[in-house]
């Protein structure tokens, strides 16, 4: 008599099984909020004030240079939101809880992004025709003080755990701050010696050049979420060929993989049971090889009947 799982068989394996419930958000640190936030509130107070003094000073590079704080703190607040939103309860209507808000902001962020890019590389081009007088001392001041935030900032965030991919995302991107000052501050030095104020707008574009791969990064990496893309580094092939090498296992069909958001991976696949194997023993089987091999935290698994297979859709 045929075990009357073989037929139609779900099992689900996920990376939290409390006692509260089956759960796709990830481990929120307090600590790491903390720290996130303050630097957050760090840079965007610096943006402020270094797009007040590139105004004033003439200043395109540090103009540029708010825009790429401007970036980063965006995306400090976007790890924010994640933390926030990770916190809340899926329901019945959005059954993986509100993940894709964040991404959703990200999209919007990356392509406001662009769109400041490219009006800081027209006004770069504007000045090498009709060079700008720039008054060199201020835009030293304001690029010393973003100097010093960067830095506290930096040390902030070091102290974290790097294990969390939210808080390892935002100390790169204060890194990228940092870099950006000590250029600022190097090219206000060079026009107070000699006078080039071309060297303000060469800056302007090389800080350019960094928010727009910063900016085509999320544009691009936001678009394949939505678009449930396999997630990069995945090789689907590679994943059904090492699942067939599982003990009971005759065919393995339907793979199916996409990102939650951020490093969540979650997948479906079918599977084919060899004869006289439980149906039972797969699921938890297949799902723990995915998780161990291929960080999918949370698979869906259908165990077909032999001949099954191919009629699935």
């Amino acid at each position: 008599m045929r075990h009357p799982e073989s037929d139609h068989h779900h099992e689900h394996e996920a990376h939290d099984h409390g006692d509260e419930g089956h759960s796709h958000a990830p481990t929120v640190s307090e600590g790491n909020v903390r720290r996130i936030r303050f630097v957050f509130v760090l840079t965007a107070g610096y943006a402020l004030i270094q797009a007040i003094g590139g105004w004033l000073s003439g200043s395109l590079a540090l103009i540029a240079d708010a825009g790429h704080m401007v970036s980063d703190a965006a995306a400090l607040l976007l790890a924010l939101i994640a933390y926030r939103v990770a916190m809340r309860a899926a329901d019945s209507t959005r059954t993986y809880g509100f993940h894709r808000v964040r991404v959703l902001a990200a999209l919007a962020n990356g392509a406001a992004l662009l769109v400041l890019v490219s009006w800081i590389v027209w006004e770069a081009i504007e000045r090498f025709r009709e060079p700008t007088e720039v008054l060199a001392g201020p835009m030293l001041i304001v690029a010393v003080i973003g100097l010093v935030i960067n830095i506290a900032g930096f040390l902030i965030l070091r102290m974290g755990s790097q294990n969390d991919s939210n808080l390892r995302g935002a100390f790169l991107h204060v890194l990228g701050d940092l870099l950006g000052s000590v250029g600022a501050i190097a090219a206000a030095i060079g026009i107070m010696i000699t006078g080039w104020t071309v060297l303000d707008p060469i800056l302007s574009v090389l800080v350019a050049l960094l928010v727009v791969r910063s900016a085509w990064n999320l544009v691009n990496e936001s678009i394949q979420v939505l678009l449930q893309a396999t997630p990069r580094g995945l090789d689907s092939a590679k994943v059904v060929e090492d699942l067939r090498r599982l003990p009971g296992i005759a065919e393995v069909g339907h793979f199916h993989a996409w990102t939650l958001t951020d490093e969540t991976r979650v997948a479906t696949v079918h599977v084919v049971p060899t004869l006289g194997t439980d149906p039972l023993s797969l699921p938890p089987l297949v799902a723990e090889r995915l998780k161990e091999n291929h960080s999918i935290v949370h698979a869906t698994v259908q165990v077909d009947a032999p001949g099954n297979l191919d009629r699935c859709t």
